[in-house]
């Protein structure tokens, strides 16, 4: 082939412009172009073929377009360069039409006098009509597949274009979430194991361990034995019944905000949600019991007193607001001595602190006593009670982090019964023990619940959220028995708190990871993976008063997808079902991988999510074969056909098609026999003793 450009290009020439528009250019291929198979590329190939690549000639280079359809009209005339016999009679002739998407440009670049290529999205300027078309040679078309910087992570192959490697940027890929969607059974699930197993293979080339973070969220339990402790990623695995090299799954009830108890326990808004709260906030803050310790009332008392003494110091109403401010502030401190004084003499062990308050406070009620006083104070006199009050109120061992309580939502550890015996005692002081007794009767039946129990109640084995940290997302990668995988295994939790532990564990996971940052001033980048999503990030209804327990699961995955990426905690969100998804989310997913998809529903919410001139890409979807997908968003400089690169079968999910004929004939393929004995005894003993 001649190297000369002029040359070269006539020899690339299928066609030429005759419309364009932004986003559509349709152009009339010659009557000699290829018809099946090109070979004036230099190898054989497929051409035309809908969603391959052409180039368009343009100003500043190459103009790239994705074939969206292909035509034949009818022709009066033939469209043959170079044979104009008029004495012929000329007999209607086909003539073929193109329709591209303009996708980019690819422009010739030179680096130590080798000429190469590179892809760009978009385009500075449109070709005219008359432009040539021409096929890209394999060079070109590696360099429009294989765009981008940091292609670090190879997932598969374009058949589009002579297999070249496609490849990712990590950064890119789980930055800024992915969403992988697709019917069962066209590869999705093995697509998700294939992008944490390449990309850990990536990393430990490098002949260091990998410092990754992926927590997998495993709904039905297929990813053990892709990523579980027999692999060479030797993931830990957490679920209900935990076996050898496996962990019991924990979610303990203290880690749950009131949000969650809330939804779980369906209180009422008006009565029993305030109830729940401060029940909550109580157990926060080690108000285990109401007014039966008196050093703790005391102290709790103390510190009051601080607080709102500083407070009106700082608003200067003991010494700048005159009559009648510094008068009321004296009244209300001597309200404080009779009560000090109360307390004073139902001790039963000695506090000098608390008695020399009680002097100071005596004192300086007395020089604002008489016929006519002066009610205002100096900030040196109100300094001397500020000390007096801060003295005993560390005797009583109270402490500046008291001074403000914690919240209802801090995971401070506090036991279930405790919790429920405050509640009731509560209602009990507060005359409502009508209206709490179905949630008192209700966190009661989870607290003994055999099913629920190992996983959201922790009295037997105390849960240290350091320690559990430590486990779910993992340590520095420097142990010989640190892994980078987590994988969550919730097949075998219960329907009632299936969606609650998720939430939970998420939640958790994401406000770590917002602590960790604010201390170190930097991320930790970790990776989400939610199996199966549209059973944990469904739509729920916003109007509705009283949020169920998914509908708090969904809002927490929102909040990550919302924030996550400035904390480095990336989303990869795989489901069946685009349509039943929440909206909030997958509008936040900046990369897809789009397997096949059949049911018009989510085809039409996955139309919803790309520009308008790639939906003709889109329209393949529902023929696409099995490990085929298409790969587009953030991630990938152009939409591009992938075919993902193969598993074997111990690299893949545990999600096989049911073997119905194997079994149906007792044997398979190769003659091995096939048994499936039933033992429903056996089933029923585990089934009722669970």
């Amino acid at each position: 082939m001649s190297s000369l450009p002029i040359e070269q290009g006539e020899q690339l020439r299928v066609g030429t412009v005759d419309f364009v528009s932004p986003n559509e250019i349709r152009a009339v291929l010659d009557i000699d172009s290829p018809d099946s198979v090109a070979l004036n590329a230099g190898t054989p190939r497929n051409f035309p073929r809908v969603n391959s690549y052409v180039l368009v000639s343009c100003d500043n280079g190459y103009l790239v377009g994705q074939i969206e359809w292909l035509a034949v009209e009818r022709s009066p005339y033939p469209k043959q360069r170079d044979i104009q016999d008029f004495g012929l009679v000329n007999l209607p002739f086909p003539q073929k039409k193109i329709s591209l998407n303009p996708i980019g440009t690819l422009k010739r670049v030179s680096k130590k006098g080798v000429d190469s290529f590179k892809f760009q999205r978009g385009t500075e300027s449109f070709p005219s009509i008359g432009s040539a078309i021409l096929l890209p040679t394999d060079l070109q078309l590696r360099s429009i597949v294989e765009s981008g910087n940091n292609r670090r992570v190879v997932i598969g192959q374009s058949p589009l274009a002579n297999n070249a490697n496609v490849a990712v940027d990590p950064d890119r890929l789980f930055g800024r979430h992915i969403a992988v969607l697709g019917n069962t059974g066209s590869g999705k699930s093995c697509s998700v194991a294939g992008l944490i197993q390449w990309s850990l293979e990536a990393s430990m080339e490098l002949e260091t361990k990998p410092n990754a973070r992926f927590i997998v969220l495993d709904p039905n339990g297929e990813y053990t034995r892709a990523l579980g402790p027999e692999t060479k990623f030797k993931g830990r695995v957490f679920k209900v019944e935990a076996s050898d090299g496996e962990s019991q799954l924990q979610v303990p009830s203290w880690f749950w905000n009131s949000a969650e108890w809330a939804s779980f326990t369906q209180a009422s808004p008006k009565a029993q949600l305030p109830l729940l709260k401060r029940s909550l906030r109580a157990m926060r803050n080690e108000e285990f019991e109401l007014h039966t310790n008196l050093d703790l009332e005391i102290k709790k008392y103390l510190g009051t007193l601080l607080v709102s003494l500083r407070a009106d110091k700082s608003k200067g109403a003991a010494v700048l607001n005159g009559f009648p401010g510094a008068k009321n502030l004296l009244v209300k401190i001597d309200v404080w001595r009779r009560s000090l004084e109360e307390y004073q003499g139902n001790l039963t062990t000695q506090h000098p602190d608390l008695d020399q308050l009680i002097i100071l406070i005596q004192g300086y009620c007395n020089q604002r006593s008489g016929q006519y006083p002066n009610y205002n104070a100096t900030v040196a006199e109100i300094d001397v009670l500020i000390n007096g009050l801060g003295k005993s109120f560390l005797s009583f061992g109270g402490s500046e982090d008291e001074l403000l309580p914690k919240s209802e939502d801090i995971p401070v550890p506090f036991e279930g019964e405790n919790f429920v015996a405050y509640l009731e005692a509560l209602a009990q002081e507060n005359g409502s023990e009508q209206y709490v007794e179905y949630l008192v009767a209700r966190i009661r039946t989870m607290l003994s619940d055999t099913r629920m129990k190992p996983i959201t109640n922790d009295s037997e084995l105390r849960v240290d959220l350091a320690e559990w940290l430590e486990n779910y997302v993992g340590k520095d990668g420097t142990g010989e028995d640190d892994s980078c995988v987590s994988i969550i295994d919730l097949s075998l939790v219960p329907n009632e708190i299936t969606h609650l532990v998720t939430a939970v564990i998420s939640r958790i996971i994401f406000e770590s990871l917002q602590r960790y940052r604010r201390l170190n001033n930097k991320s930790l980048p970790t990776v989400l993976v939610a199996e199966e999503a549209h059973t944990f990030i469904k739509r729920y209804r916003d109007d509705s008063e009283n949020q169920d327990v998914a509908a708090v699961c969904c809002q927490v995955f929102e909040k990550i997808a919302r924030e996550g990426r400035k904390f480095g905690l990336g989303m990869v969100i795989s489901s069946q079902r685009p349509s039943e998804l929440s909206p909030t989310v997958l509008s936040q997913c900046n990369t897809f991988l789009l397997h096949r998809i059949s049911n018009d529903r989510d085809q039409e919410q996955v139309h919803k999510m790309v520009p308008d001139n790639l939906r003709g890409l889109l329209r393949e979807l529902p023929s696409l074969p099995s490990q085929h997908a298409i790969l587009m968003g953030w991630a990938s400089e152009l939409p591009v056909l992938v075919k993902m690169k193969s598993l074997t079968k111990e690299q893949q999910p545990q999600s096989d098609d049911p073997d119905f004929w194997d079994v149906w004939t007792r044997k398979d393929e190769e003659g091995n026999t096939v048994e499936r004995n039933v033992d429903w005894d056996a089933v029923v003993s585990e089934w009722q003793q669970s």
